[in-house]
């Protein structure tokens, strides 16, 4: 038995098919029962072997099966895995196929910027890197090999190795596009595209008849460009010439060589501007300044402004060089022929003269009927001057006699106080009249001097102390130690009206009267808690008799209505802006603006010397006048034109700028009015001037009394000047600006 199992043992081999292990199995069960059939035993041993062996043969049996089982089902995988290798040889071939059908190059890099694959097509303009497109190779191998190639055509400012760096950054790029110059003026564009698993995807299009069709068409058009040049050129009454930034000829018409008398020979492209300029130099009428002016200019390396100047070509023909830079760096000059005009503007001239000596004829005689009106005028004062005297006389023996009747009690008493209050109030009417009168005559002589505010307010808080106190009011006048430029006793009773109205008007709170620095200016403001004005009763309040009685307010009956008009024309007289900023129901304030007098000088022997005040006129002034007042406008050109200056119109900021740039000049000074309309407003105006020119002094008229313009002019730096219009002060500032004018000009 235990040969029979080696022998089993050794005939069942594993690794036997499963046909050759069922043929021993089948051999082992026929020795067994053989075995069986010859053995002589009679004990049962021998079935036992047979059960054995028909157990043996079923455990053979299920094994087979599974066995056969197992190998139907590796058929089946490895039939299918035999059709998945030919679907995909299949695909692949089909990809090839596909990827040589297409008409660019295409290549494929994997992850790691390997190639994977590429057509035929891919480096085809490349022949000497095609060898080395090989599965595998690094893409910066593949880059290093182009960037060596014979067929690359660089720019002459790059080389290869930049050129190869510059590639792999834009190849970190996810997407890209570019153009590769080729040699024999071929072009290629390549693009690259990131795939989804982090590869790469390279094409490379011919497009070299579209860049060549495009140089054609961009050539035909700047050939028909330069015809339609030509022939504006040609169209063209001026003289024009062109050169580029190294100021050489470029171009010209012939309308140049027949103004400027240049010879053919000469007119030519690539001729210098300095050899221009040797042969003119004998031809035309000019200074030694212009001639390097515009030398200088032509080779100025910066940015140019436009040059204007007239010359003349012997014998009498007047020309008109203009200059502009264009914005490659060259310039364009145009020569116009304005003979015609200026033999008109000296015929013009001449007929000027004749007309202003028969305008004088008649300013004489205007002069004359004025000074009748004058005298009829000063007649008139004087005789309001004597009446007021007259009157002022028996008031005051009445104001007597009723004072010493006030000192008794009852009935008499009350009446007599009464009495004397109404006969000061006339007494105040007739001294407010005088001052106005002899204000609007102009029969006031101002002592303009330095004053000293600090004495002037300590005597008016001296004197308003006890007013405010019968009325609960909380007085304070802040000290003061500037000096102003003013007439004491006119600026003494400024200040009083301005106060005394304040103490009038307000119920309750406090009246606070200071000084605030501005540059060369003191400015007074006088403020109180008391009801306000609206903006409507603003301007009203300057005129005579005219009074605001707020709501739920007992007037007192002293006011007369012309302590604001007094301080109007006062201010008005000696150039003192006045202002006015208030909000119902918080209280007012008004301030004058004083000129600070500068300290004194000491000479040498120990004396002090004041500056003496500006006495530049304010004739030959061009000034630009911006006023959309149709009925205001003239009145102003013929006030400011009597002060001997040139006036230039305008209606609003827009024609303004629109007539300097027609005429080209620059004005000294300009007038504008705030409100100017639905455009610019003349804050704006004055800024746009002051980009013209830094040396434009600009002022802004207004009847706009607010705080915010105030604050806004200020902070441009601009004077304010109110409606009416004031006269003195209006001369005052062009009288500054000719001073200004003339120290520049000697500084010249």
């Amino acid at each position: 038995m235990r040969a029979l199992r080696r022998m089993t043992d050794e005939l069942i081999n594993p690794a036997d098919s499963l046909e050759r292990q069922n043929e021993k199995l089948r051999a082992i069960s026929a020795a067994l029962m053989r075995r069986v059939e010859q053995g002589s035993t009679t004990t049962g041993a021998a079935y036992a072997q047979f059960e054995r062996a028909a157990l043996l043969e079923d455990q053979v049996r299920d094994r087979t099966l599974d066995l056969e089982e197992a190998l139907a089902l590796l058929n089946e995988s490895n039939a299918a895995l035999a059709e998945a290798r030919r679907a995909a040889e299949t695909a692949r071939g089909n990809m090839a196929n596909a990827i040589e059908a297409i008409q660019e190059g295409f290549a494929l890099f994997d992850r790691s910027d390997r190639l994977v694959m590429c057509n035929q097509r891919f480096g085809m303009h490349m022949l000497d890197v095609q060898p080395y497109l090989l599965p595998g190779v690094h893409f910066s191998v593949y880059v290093a090999r182009v960037s060596q190639s014979k067929h690359l055509d660089l720019e002459d400012a790059t080389t290869r190795r930049e050129w190869a760096r510059k590639r792999l950054r834009m190849h970190r790029e996810p997407h890209v596009m570019f153009n590769v110059r080729l040699s024999e003026d071929r072009w290629i564009q390549v693009s690259e595209h990131r795939t989804a698993d982090g590869g790469t995807v390279v094409l490379q299009t011919d497009v070299t008849d579209i860049i060549r069709l495009e140089r054609f068409k961009r050539s035909k058009l700047l050939d028909s460009q330069a015809r339609m040049l030509r022939a504006t050129l040609e169209h063209l009454n001026q003289g024009v010439c062109i050169f580029d930034h190294d100021a050489t000829l470029l171009d010209w018409n012939v309308r140049l060589g027949t103004l400027l008398a240049l010879p053919a020979s000469l007119l030519r492209m690539g001729i210098s501007f300095d050899r221009l300029m040797d042969h003119l130099i004998d031809q035309l009428e000019h200074t030694p300044e212009q001639e390097a002016a515009f030398r200088a200019w032509a080779h100025q390396r910066t940015q140019r402004r436009a040059l204007r100047f007239e010359v003349v070509r012997k014998p009498n023909l007047t020309l008109d060089i203009f200059a502009q830079e264009m914005p490659n760096r060259g310039f364009v000059v145009s020569v116009t022929d304005v003979t015609t005009e200026r033999t008109a503007s000296r015929a013009l001239a001449e007929a000027n003269e004749q007309l202003e000596g028969r305008v004088q004829e008649r300013t004489l005689e205007l002069e004359d009927a004025l000074a009748a009106a004058e005298r009829a005028n000063a007649s008139k004062s004087r005789f309001v001057a004597a009446a007021s005297h007259d009157l002022l006389q028996p008031l005051s023996a009445a104001k007597l006699y009723l004072s010493d009747l006030g000192d008794s009690h009852g009935t008499t008493a009350t009446t007599a106080r009464k009495a004397l209050s109404a006969l000061s109030s006339v007494e105040d009417i007739i001294d407010a009249l005088l001052n106005i009168s002899k204000l609007d005559a102009g029969a006031v002589s101002l002592d303009v001097t330095t004053v000293s505010l600090g004495p002037i307010l300590r005597a008016l808080r001296h004197e308003f102390e006890p007013a405010a106190k019968m009325k609960g009011l909380d007085l304070r006048i802040l000290p003061s130690a500037a000096q102003v430029t003013s007439d004491p006793s006119f600026l003494r009773r400024i200040l009083r009206n301005l106060i005394a109205n304040a103490v009038r008007y307000t119920q309750t709170g406090r009246v606070l009267v200071g000084t605030r620095r501005q540059g060369g200016s003191v400015r007074v403001e006088v403020w109180d808690t008391g009801p306000g004005i609206a903006e409507a009763d603003q301007e009203r309040i300057f005129r005579e008799f005219e009074q605001l009685a707020p709501s739920g307010q007992a007037d007192d009956g002293r006011g007369l209505g012309l302590g604001l008009a007094i301080v109007e024309r006062a201010c008005a007289r000696l150039g003192h802006p006045l202002g006015l900023h208030s909000i119902v129901g918080r209280g007012t304030r008004f301030f004058v603006t004083l000129e600070r007098a500068d300290p004194p000088r000491i000479t040498a022997s120990g004396d002090a010397q004041h500056p003496a005040p500006p006495t530049a006129s304010p004739d030959g002034l061009v000034v630009l006048l911006v006023e959309n007042d149709v009925a205001l406008r003239p009145a102003l050109v013929q006030l400011i034109e009597s002060w001997g200056t040139d006036v230039l119109e305008a209606s609003d900021g827009h024609e303004a700028l629109q007539l300097l740039n027609e005429i080209e000049l620059v004005p000294d000074a300009a007038v504008i009015d705030y409100q100017l309309g639905d455009g610019p407003d003349g804050l704006d105006v004055a800024a746009q001037l002051k980009a013209l020119s830094q040396d434009v002094d600009c002022c802004i008229l207004s009847a706009d009394r607010s705080e915010a313009l105030a604050t806004a002019c200020q902070e441009q730096g601009l004077p304010r000047f109110g409606k009416p219009v004031d006269q003195a002060g209006l001369k005052a500032f062009l009288q500054d600006v000719a001073a200004r004018k003339a120290l520049r000009d000697s500084l010249l």
